[in-house]
């Protein structure tokens, strides 16, 4: 690996973080339903690397098990990000992305429960610093936010189905590794085909965009934020260490807090901002440690 290499690796990781931050504005104002707007985005990125795959001739997974696994991690992420859709619409993209990031915590557990690996003191004290941290920023939310419930309830569910379609990738490198073009394309129709039926009916009224500049910002958000920004931090992450990567992953609930903050003109609290800092240290110490192993 050259010096230039990892010279650039941190930059275009915090890029491709603050890239999928932005992401966040297109859910909040493309009038386009949560599940619609997740089943675009993937049907956008499964046709891109399925071109990618063809260009580069990189074939599908031979086992059958691999290309499971793999539909199963894109029926996960497809929910994950349905409902990462809509707690941005009820509590905003600064939280919302605060709150799926807690899926290392998720994926800690899928590790222990079905992978055999055990939970160090370390990491169960994070969980209870994360809690800790989450209900600094429910507390004044919920005070003033009818839709608080919902959007924190479907924010920490988002985190559960990243963590399940994250372990459903390990599972299908371990059925059979697998390139990542084939892999990323099997995960999008996993996510389409799982959506298919929620999106048409929970959004049969808002599952088309209705104007040019709506379907360009769909286009935006499939390839761009899942094709370019997942790109550019699945090409840094190997290049980095484990514990400077932990660190800069941070910089996309960041950078979703400065948007909803500087941009959306959304009331942060003190007490919020110090949980959500105590929330980010948490995910930083478990990100670390779980990465680890």
């Amino acid at each position: 690996m050259s010096a230039n290499t990892q010279k650039y690796a941190a930059p275009l990781l915090v890029l491709g973080c603050v890239v999928f931050g932005l992401g966040s504005l297109i859910v909040k104002f493309v009038p386009v339903g949560s599940y619609a707007a997740a089943w675009w985005r993937l049907l956008v990125a499964g046709a891109v690397f399925w071109l990618l795959m063809r260009r580069f001739g990189q074939r599908l997974p031979q086992s059958r098990a691999a290309v499971r696994y793999a539909l199963f991690s894109g029926a996960a992420l497809g929910f994950d990000l349905a409902l990462w859709h809509e707690s941005i619409r009820a509590v905003g993209p600064g939280i919302s992305t605060l709150l799926n990031s807690l899926q290392i915590f998720f994926l800690a557990a899928v590790g222990f429960f079905f992978f055999g690996e055990k939970l160090s003191r370390l990491q169960t004290a994070n969980l209870f610093l994360a809690a800790a941290g989450v209900a600094m920023i429910a507390a004044p939310e919920f005070g003033r936010n009818a839709g608080a419930a919902w959007g924190f309830a479907s924010g920490i569910a988002s985190g559960a189905m990243l963590a399940l379609s994250m372990a459903c990738v390990r599972k299908t490198h371990q059925a059979e590794p697998t390139a990542l073009f084939p892999l990323m394309f099997l995960v999008s129709a996993g996510g389409v085909l799982a959506l298919s039926a929620p999106a048409f009916l929970a959004d049969a009224q808002r599952f088309f965009p209705a104007t040019p500049r709506d379907i360009a910002l769909i286009l935006v958000y499939g390839i761009v934020m899942q094709c370019f920004a997942w790109g550019l931090i699945a090409y840094a992450i190997p290049l980095l260490s484990l514990s400077l990567t932990g660190l800069l992953l941070l910089s996309e609930p960041v950078a979703a807090l400065a948007i909803d903050c500087l941009l959306l003109g959304k009331p942060i609290t003190t007490v919020q901002w110090c949980g959500a800092a105590l929330t980010l240290l948490a995910i930083y110490l478990g990100s670390s440690k779980s990465g680890a192993h």
